[in-house]
């Protein structure tokens, strides 16, 4: 493969073409003052009593938004959640010409007509893996794309190497250079190819799966992720006119077409924050009714929570009813493993209800290797829990005590709220960006429902002195 840089998508060109300027240098001694700074502070012990809607699944909504770059004609997706990575994913789509439009609340009208740009800067990207699903239709319908290496959650490696070498096995020449992804196809266009997955990967499979509606000729995915929210992109991309089968087996058939349309396509429920509601029901003893989610989406999580004491009702195809077994909670060990399975996003949540639960659960984290972080925090407030390379082991019931602590990634922050509801006293969560980046109001639901929550705002740094001041000083 020749390593050569491409002009046409530099940061530099982008930037003429923009017409963006540097922004002009600033004194050293104020730029770092009162830079605000969002927490959570709660007052735990309240039941969580009432009803409570779920939003759409942000990791459904994010490849969808991306899925829009395949086709010049309008997508327009309902649904949306309002929530920190969707806002970072609809600027990427406009940076690179995309428009997109919000005629009603949850709705977002994309047209991909005048793609400019077929570059991710790593401003955008730095904050959100899912940038890189832009990467696949880039490729797929321009020929070339250019994508920063993604940032995110800090829960240890999630390499896209399984990306690359499937857009290889599509005869893309794929190569890093100064840090991006760069891919080109070749003159004629990506060609189908039988591809099989090492490992699992869901941003892999959706990303393989895109470029792949375009191929010519027919592309298998084995090894393939089989997560609702494929199966919920394959849908919208089957809508634009793609022919894709099998979306939710572990083998994935795409057979290319020569272009995609317009489409209108309903974003499914987060079955994350679905699970995160129903363990803050039980956690503080309260009684909840869940509207607008999907339990088909969350038998494992369900079935999980069942067996630790949680009472889950299934009241029809969009409703949960929850609440605690008079009998208490138990402890039960859990294994994470790719779905159809526990999912590691609500690992998490599951050790802060087994610090409540009776007895000692052995928690095993097989999908990501830094995924313990909460652990710390958790700890300091009172939990008695054990952390040894991918085991945590959990003794309850402990008694949680206010504290502050540190939000470490998305999940991690939704563990934290959740211990926050059930202990004495008050607890201040910093960083919550990290939970507005998956989670829609999360505190004004909770209110709604009984907790005595809220966000303030704080500053980082007192105002430095001036100049006048450190000499009077002196």
């Amino acid at each position: 493969m020749v390593n050569q840089p491409h002009k046409e998508l530099t940061t530099e060109a982008q930037s003429k073409h923009r017409g963006t300027q540097r922004a002009p240098f600033r004194d050293r001694r104020f730029s770092a003052n009162l830079l605000p700074v969002e927490k959570f502070r709660i007052r735990g012990g309240n039941p969580i009593t009432g009803r409570v809607s779920i939003s759409g699944a942000k990791n459904s909504a994010l490849p969808c938004m991306a899925a829009a770059i395949l086709t010049p004609e309008t997508i327009t997706l309902h649904n949306i959640p309002y929530v920190r990575d969707i806002i970072t994913q609809r600027r990427l789509l406009e940076d690179i010409g995309a428009h997109v439009l919000t005629p009603e609340l949850r709705t977002h009208k994309i047209s991909a007509a005048n793609i400019e740009i077929m570059a991710a800067p790593y401003e955008l990207v730095k904050t959100m893996r899912a940038s890189v699903l832009a990467l696949g239709p880039l490729l797929a319908r321009f020929g070339k794309a250019r994508v920063s290496l993604p940032g995110g959650c800090a829960i240890g490696a999630r390499p896209i190497d399984l990306h690359l070498a499937g857009f290889a096995k599509l005869g893309a020449e794929v190569f890093l250079e100064a840090g991006d992804v760069v891919a080109r196809a070749p003159e004629d266009g990506l060609v189908g190819a039988e591809v099989h997955f090492d490992k699992i990967s869901v941003t892999g499979t959706e990303n393989l799966m895109m470029a792949a509606t375009l191929a010519r000729g027919r592309t298998t995915i084995n090894n393939a992720a089989r997560e609702p929210e494929v199966r919920d992109l394959a849908e919208l991309l089957n809508k634009m006119g793609a022919r894709v089968r099998g979306a939710g087996t572990p083998t994935i058939q795409i057979d290319g077409v020569e272009g995609l349309g317009a489409a209108q396509h309903t974003i499914i429920p987060d079955r994350i924050e679905t699970g995160t509601f129903i363990v803050a029901g039980a956690i503080t003893n309260g009684e909840l009714e869940i509207r607008d989610c999907n339990p088909e989406h969350c038998n494992r999580i369900i079935g999980k929570l069942r067996e630790v004491g949680v009472e889950i009702e299934e009241v029809n195809q969009s409703t949960l009813h929850v609440r605690r077994s008079p009998r208490g909670l138990r402890a039960s060990d859990l294994v994470t493993e790719p779905y159809p399975h526990f999912p590691t996003d609500m690992q998490a949540q599951y050790m802060t209800l087994m610090t409540q639960a009776q007895g000692r659960s052995v928690i095993t984290e097989t999908i990501f290797e830094n995924r313990f972080m909460h652990a710390s925090e958790l700890q300091r407030m009172g939990a008695l829990i054990q952390i040894s390379h991918d085991r945590a082991i959990v003794d309850g019931p402990s008694k949680l005590i206010g504290a502050r602590v540190q939000a470490s990634d998305l999940r991690a922050s939704a563990s934290l709220v959740l211990a926050g509801l059930v202990a004495d006293g008050e607890t201040t969560i910093d960083r919550v960006y990290h939970i507005d980046r998956g989670y829609e109001k999360i505190e004004t639901k909770l209110k709604e429902v009984g907790a005595d929550i809220e966000r303030i705002r704080e500053s980082v740094t007192a105002p430095l002195a001036s100049t006048e001041d450190e000499s009077a000083a002196a």
